[in-house]
């Protein structure tokens, strides 16, 4: 289930540069909210909640603002490039049961087998759910896989109520290889034995001259 979080903000009817800056000296975050052909909504919520409820990803809004109520989406977040604080949010507006789509962070969880290792080959997978079920990541589990596995978008298991939405099912998700470097250091041993016995093999015949 989608994470739902509140937030109290205030109807915003000043635009503007010198606006925002006044904004942000309040500790406050312009934001704007769309639906559809509708004309958009405009608010301020505070920037401290705010800021730490976009680490939830995909959660689900219930803007509070003036006499008016919206459960929305994040759309868009504007940061500033070099303090990285928000500056902008844009909302998406929805409604109860409606279904949405929605692009989630692929994790890996588990151990491969032997010295292989688990690539995400996509970051974000895209996936089509209820808005009140929107997955905040999805987990391949690629426990005791061997080199060479590749987990597919037709073969990675989603949550309840979630469907893929992508164009290619057969494109990979997650591969399980062996990288270079391992294969390298393991054979540098087995050069490093064999070595000894080659010298070996060769002494008796250097004491027979």
């Amino acid at each position: 289930m989608a994470t739902k979080i509140v937030l109290n903000g205030e109807v915003r009817n000043e635009f503007g540069k010198g606006v925002a800056r006044r904004l942000r000296v309040a500790k406050r975050i312009p934001a704007t909210i769309y639906a559809g052909g509708a004309e958009p909504k405009f608010l301020t919520l505070p920037m401290k909640e705010t800021t730490l409820s976009l680490r939830h990803t995909n959660a689900l809004f219930e803007l509070n603002f003036g006499d008016e109520k919206a459960m929305a989406v994040v759309k868009d977040v504007q940061r500033n490039p070099v303090k990285r604080i928000v500056e902008h949010i844009d909302f998406y507006e929805v409604k109860a049961g409606e279904k949405i789509d929605v692009e989630v962070p692929v994790f890996v969880e588990g151990t491969p087998k032997g010295a292989a290792v688990a690539f995400v080959d996509i970051q974000e997978l895209k996936v089509r759910a209820d808005v009140a079920n929107l997955p905040e990541r999805i987990v391949v589990n690629v426990e005791g896989l061997t080199d060479g596995t590749k987990v597919f978008a037709k073969d990675v298991v989603l949550p309840e109520g979630v469907e893929l939405d992508v164009e290619n099912a057969e494109e990979s998700v997650v591969t399980v290889e062996v990288p270079e470097d391992a294969t390298e250091s393991t054979a540098a041993p087995e050069a490093a034995a064999a070595a000894p016995a080659a010298d070996a093999a060769a002494a008796p015949a250097a004491d027979a001259k």
